[in-house]
């Protein structure tokens, strides 16, 4: 097959230059999943509050819409599909589970492509973020852990989930007493969602005595990346009534702020989810953290930026 045949390509490459390229290979799709979020975020605290809510919305409901398809497809991984496929260095140790489509395509996606939106009046910062995009692609295939295939369909769904988003906002914004309806629908959605993930059957495949892809593994990621949406209906709500923070705006007290709160929330991704999953276990320990990032995100943060600004 022609994707297999590319990825075997890719591989050869990567042997004949000792891989040379892969750390920053790694270094992106880890970025990618783990502190990307960071960049909307600045923007929802700092720059522009409706920029930041149209790419936070765009990215949960990637998460969403890839957990769904991911779950429901349930396509191996190219290893599983050709044993001659072999992942760069640990990369198969962060690339578990179902592979269709790719979910830091799905992630890189809106974020960037949010970003490059907010930006398209510098248009050299726009065509990095569009870069960016294009650069997590090339990545998953390049570490032998996506086909082009998985990429592709996950850059038009992330594509789409901006477009949702865009089209959201928007509604809320010019339709304020219609808002409490369609968040309690959206929140309706999510929740069926999680549902349905946590219900449906599952393929049990196994080689070699070994199960080649454990459904209760794929559920919990899910819980995580659905529960997400959830909080940010709620945190939306809660900060569109309550809060109504201003953004700091690019002076010194506002970046000092910000710092320190992007600092917060980079410990809140990487040190929370062994605290939460002791907790709650797996599935709802995942689940309440993204809720208390995204909580930290959209309430937190912006309750205290609104103090310091009446100081």
């Amino acid at each position: 097959m022609i994707d297999i045949e590319y990825l075997l390509f890719l591989q050869n490459f990567r042997n004949s230059i000792n891989d040379a390229w892969t750390p920053f290979m790694n270094a992106v799709s880890s970025f990618g999943v783990h502190y990307i979020v960071l960049l909307p975020v600045f923007v929802y605290w700092c720059l522009n509050k409706k920029s930041g809510y149209f790419t936070l919305f765009g990215l949960t409901i990637s998460w969403t819409i890839n957990a769904l398809i991911k779950l429901t497809c349930c396509i191996y991984r190219p290893w599983v599909r050709d044993a001659r496929i072999i992942p760069a260095n640990d990369a198969i140790n962060h690339a578990g589970g179902y592979s269709f489509p790719s979910g830091h395509t799905m992630m890189a996606t809106p974020v960037y492509g949010g970003m490059a939106v907010y930006s398209r009046k510098i248009k050299w910062l726009s065509i990095i973020f569009v870069l960016a995009i294009f650069l997590t692609m090339f990545s998953r295939n390049y570490l032998g852990v996506h086909t082009p295939q998985d990429v592709c369909v996950g850059f038009i769904l992330g594509i789409l989930s901006l477009y949702i988003s865009s089209k959201l906002i928007n509604f809320l914004e010019n339709n304020p007493k219609k808002e409490n309806l369609t968040l309690i629908i959206l929140f309706i959605i999510g929740a069926a969602s999680l549902i349905y993930v946590n219900v449906k059957p599952y393929p049990m495949d196994y080689v070699d005595g070994k199960l080649l892809v454990d459904p209760v593994k794929m559920t919990e990621d899910a819980f995580g990346d659905i529960g997400g949406f959830l909080a940010l209906i709620i945190a939306y709500y809660i900060e569109r009534n309550y809060i109504k923070f201003k953004e700091t705006g690019l002076n010194f007290k506002g970046i000092i702020l910000n710092v320190i709160g992007l600092l917060i929330l980079s410990w809140l991704i990487y040190s929370l989810k062994p605290i939460m999953v002791g907790m709650f276990g797996n599935h709802w320990g995942l689940l309440v953290r993204r809720v208390i990032i995204m909580f930290f995100i959209v309430v937190i943060w912006p309750f205290v930026i609104k103090l310091s600004s009446k100081k």
